[in-house]
C-alpha cells in the first residue's frame, strides 16, 4: 500500500523562503527512518506556484493554460512524501512522526492519501498497458 502525506501550503511556503535549519534536520531525520525502515518512496517539497502553471480543461475538452501564482488558492501543496507500507495503520503510525512542516511555533497541516494501485483497476479498459508502464519503469 502506497500512500501520499501532503504538506498544505501557505504564505511562507508561496514566499519561496528555505526552511531554517532545524527544521531541516528534522525533516532530514524523519525521512532517514523512513529509508532504514525500507518504506520510503519518493519526499521533497515543492517549489511556490509563482513558478508553476495549471491546465484547465473545459467541457468541450478546450485546455486553457493559467501561469501561477495561484493566490486565490486557499489550498496549496508546498511538499510530500511517498511511503509504501503494509497496512493503513502502520501508514497512520509513520505520519504520527511527521514533523510540523513550518516548525513547532506554526500552525500547519498534513493530509494523507492512499493511492490506487493498478491492481484497483483490473478489469478497465487500459488498465494493462498502465501496469505494463509500471513494470518497465521499475
Amino acid at each position: 500500500m502506497r500512500f501520499m502525506i501532503i504538506v498544505r501550503g501557505n504564505a511562507i511556503s508561496e514566499s519561496g523562503a528555505m526552511p531554517d535549519e532545524q527544521l531541516m534536520a528534522a525533516m532530514a531525520s524523519f525521512h532517514e527512518d523512513l529509508a532504514k525502515a525500507g518504506v520510503l518512496l519518493d519526499a521533497t517539497g515543492l517549489q511556490p506556484t509563482s513558478k508553476g502553471w495549471r491546465i484547465r480543461y473545459d467541457t468541450g475538452g478546450k485546455r486553457t493554460i493559467l501561469d501561477g501564482p495561484f493566490t486565490e488558492s486557499k489550498e496549496l501543496v508546498a511538499g510530500y512524501t511517498i511511503i509504501q507500507v503494509r497496512s493503513r495503520e502502520e501508514a497512520l503510525e509513520w505520519t504520527r512522526r511527521f514533523p510540523a512542516p513550518f516548525g513547532p511555533d506554526m500552525q500547519s497541516e498534513i493530509e494523507v492519501r492512499q493511492l490506487y494501485e493498478a491492481e484497483d483497476f483490473q478489469d478497465m479498459p487500459g488498465s494493462q498497458c498502465l501496469r505494463a508502464l509500471k513494470a518497465d519503469t521499475q
